[in-house]
């Protein structure tokens, strides 16, 4: 399909003529493209309350009317809740299970409603999307908000997991100027130094500016590890007419030391092992081998024309390159109840180059009593990702965790290629999507059609693969609105992704992509505008999951997986902000509906808690000599889990709490105005815990007490 460029040769030809017809009505038109009195989905937000969505729809629409369910993380929540990753974020979001991998989550792995590896997307477009994995981090300084968006997507964003998504949004230029300056430092030796600054860099205010950066080292809690950082984003904002807004965004961010990822026995974390545990800080590789770097590089634009009062025209797009080199030895497997480790030595290479590009054309229209936001659009991404693994494998490795000795020595040499491939991804989708409302009354329809073409070159078997998969995927939902702010609503939406499986029985086709179905129910209620409020109960399918047959050797797509659960969720900011309340419950009822694994069909999938909840509440002194303090305590319930795909043993519930306190210093004195300081600890107790286990052979220990002070300064 892809091939021959055809298609891809009128598209963009059909772009350029509808560039072309952008600047012709530019100079006939004049309407300020402006932020409005409302909330800005993309702009900085004043406090933890959040009633706007851009992931939702793709339209600035209202949460409250908004028929899906959408948890919104803004920049004032991520500074008082102190995160360094977009998982941390997430941690008080109803439907997220965060973290599951402990201080060994590279990636930012999210679970969203059962669902493992949910995908990225920044400002609109897919990050990190290979056509297999998921790859890649932003630091969330870098971000103004982090949306996460619950359930099947595909219908505006293509390939995705039926779980959901995270849609991360840049700090962006700003009219306003912006000048702050931070410094952290803490436990496991951090020191953290960050700016932000922004505002008009013309007189006329057509030309803005922001620029920010962050750079960070800082001993992990595994011995002998380090992460390290440098991350910088220049963006500029051209109105070169008032209908017409263009946005560069760019990134460069380095990991010198990108840190830790590997894996722990069930004997010795979630069970002792002869009375004895690993312990919390224990280094299962070597720091004589260890290597850990990363490196990305992004460059995109935001272009919006609005022609008239109808009619806006939108082309979001980007290209981004990520670098990663690993080294390091990855525990393998263990007897019961033994100390020792067998271990193998491990040499990963990966390079992922992804494009995305994302036209829209957005009408504002009635029909008799009926108002109409239409959305139209043609998207195309494309991922050349080149992998390379090598392992050794030898009992000069094995290491005994009781008494480990470390230096030992690694001869690349030795090494057997397990993997030395290229996976380059096509995608390219239309959809069309009507926002229709009607008195009280919302009714959303949107729909979709996909093209995918993913080219698999296996280097050692001098082998090529070509899959090529297309599909149409639909969402609906109907949603009423009383007066008084609560919204009841039922929506029902899908979801596909390429089965990439060349692991099949001799003779067997491609198998079919893998497909998801969801209805969810809900309420919204917003009383007043600084507080939101949702409960949402869902029933979704995964269809085609393709399952490994043991004794057999290969897959079979035979699978499907069903998740059913409550998630209710509130943000409020109440006496003038002077109180700040975040809360979540989740409830998951996971299980394989269907498999050809001997007695896994029934059981739940490992590492989904079935229940979790949190909460976090702050409190500002409004005046008197305490005034502008802020005092905060939070609560995290990570319930049971299987740690096996049969069921075979739980890892047990754990309570985490965090407390911070802020304080600004110009109530000490004028001359302090601007300077805060700012003190968070997280796991106050320091509790020791397995955050999940996938198998006897893959634990996870969870992440122990942070304590952090901030200092800044904005003027």
């Amino acid at each position: 399909m892809f091939k021959n460029n055809k298609i891809m040769h009128f598209w963009l030809m059909s772009i350029a003529t509808a560039a072309a017809s952008v600047q012709a009505q530019a100079a006939e038109e004049t309407m300020v493209v402006t932020q409005g009195n409302s909330e800005d989905p993309t702009a900085p937000l004043k406090g933890m309350v959040a009633t706007k969505t851009l992931s939702a729809t793709k339209t600035s629409a209202d949460l409250v009317k908004t028929p899906q369910s959408v948890s919104v993380v803004t920049r004032d929540q991520m500074n008082a809740l102190d995160v360094t990753s977009v998982s941390e974020a997430l941690r008080y979001s109803a439907g997220a299970f965060t973290e599951y991998r402990g201080s060994s989550n590279r990636n930012d792995e999210v679970f969203v409603r059962g669902f493992s590896y949910v995908p990225k997307f920044l400002d609109g477009l897919s990050f990190g999307a290979t056509a297999s994995s998921q790859t890649g981090t932003v630091d969330p300084w870098l971000l103004e908000r982090v949306e996460l968006v619950r359930g099947p997507a595909s219908v505006l964003f293509g390939q995705v997991n039926p779980g959901g998504l995270i849609s991360m949004t840049s700090k962006r230029p700003t009219s306003e100027p912006v000048h702050e300056v931070q410094f952290r430092t803490g436990n496991h030796d951090l020191a953290e130094g960050a700016f932000d600054f922004g505002g008009p860099l013309s007189d006329d205010g057509r030309v803005l500016y922001r620029l920010n950066g962050i750079a960070r080292t800082q001993h992990n809690q595994v011995d002998d590890y380090k992460e390290t950082r440098m991350a910088i984003a220049p963006a500029i904002t051209w109105f070169p007419n008032d209908q017409t807004r263009f946005t560069l965004l760019t990134s460069y961010q380095k990991d010198p030391d990108a840190g830790y990822r590997n894996f722990l026995p069930y004997y010795g974390t979630v069970v002792s092992a002869n009375g004895q545990y690993i312990p919390w800080d224990f280094n299962v590789s070597d720091p004589n081998y260890d290597q850990s770097w990363r490196e990305q590089t992004m460059v995109g634009y935001e272009f919006e024309h609005q022609f008239n009062d109808i009619f806006t025209f939108r082309q979001n797009a980007r290209y981004a390159t990520i670098k990663q080199k690993y080294r390091y030895l990855v525990y393998a497997n263990s007897a019961a109840n033994s100390t020792l480790l067998t271990r193998r030595a491990q040499h990963e290479e990966r390079q992922t180059d992804e494009f995305g590009l994302d036209n829209q054309l957005e009408a504002h229209l009635a029909t008799g009593m009926l108002e109409h936001t239409l959305l139209g659009g043609l998207d195309y991404k494309s991922s050349h990702d080149k992998q390379y693994l090598g392992r050794g494998a030898g009992s000069q490795y094995d290491l005994d965790w009781t008494h480990p000795v470390y230096g030992v020595n690694v001869d690349e040499s030795t090494f057997s290629t397990m993997t030395d491939e290229q996976q380059n991804l096509d995608q390219m989708g239309i959809y069309l999507q009507d926002q229709m409302s009607w008195n009280n009354w919302e009714l959303l329809l949107s729909g979709r059609y996909d093209w995918s073409e993913v080219r698999t070159t296996d280097f050692t078997a001098a082998d090529k693969v070509q899959q090529n998969d297309d599909k149409f995927t639909w969402r609906t939902g109907l949603l009423y609105a009383f007066d008084f702010g609560l919204s009841p609503y039922v929506s029902y939406s899908t979801s596909f992704e390429p089965n990439l499986q060349t692991n099949r029985a001799p003779g067997v086709a491609p198998f079919a992509p893998t497909t998801g179905k969801q209805t969810e129910v809900g309420l919204k209620y917003q009383p007043a505008q600084n507080t939101l409020m949702s409960v949402a109960l869902y029933d979704l399918r995964q269809n085609n999951v393709p399952t490994y047959n043991s004794s057999l050797g290969w897959f079979e797509n035979a699978g499907e997986v069903r998740s059913k659960g409550v998630e209710t969720e509130i943000h409020s900011a109440l006496w003038d902000e002077t109180v700040n309340l975040i809360g979540s419950y989740t409830y998951t009822d996971a299980e394989v509906a269907s498999t050809t694994v001997a007695g896994t069909e029934g059981k739940t999938p490992a590492r989904i808690p079935t229940h979790m909840a949190s909460a976090f509440a702050s409190y500002t002194f409004p005046g008197g000599p305490l005034k502008s303090l802020t005092a905060g305590v939070g609560m995290r319930y990570i319930g049971t889990s299987y740690g096996d795909a049969k069921n075979t043993f739980k890892v047990p519930s754990v309570d985490l709490y965090d407390a911070m306190v802020s304080y600004e210093l110009g109530e000490l004195n004028s001359s302090l105005k601007g300077a805060s300081v700012k003190f968070n600890v997280n796991n106050v107790a320091n509790t020791k815990y397995v955050a999940s286990c996938a198998s006897d052979t893959a634990c996870f220990y969870g992440i122990g007490r942070t304590m952090t002070a901030t200092f800044g300064y904005s003027w």
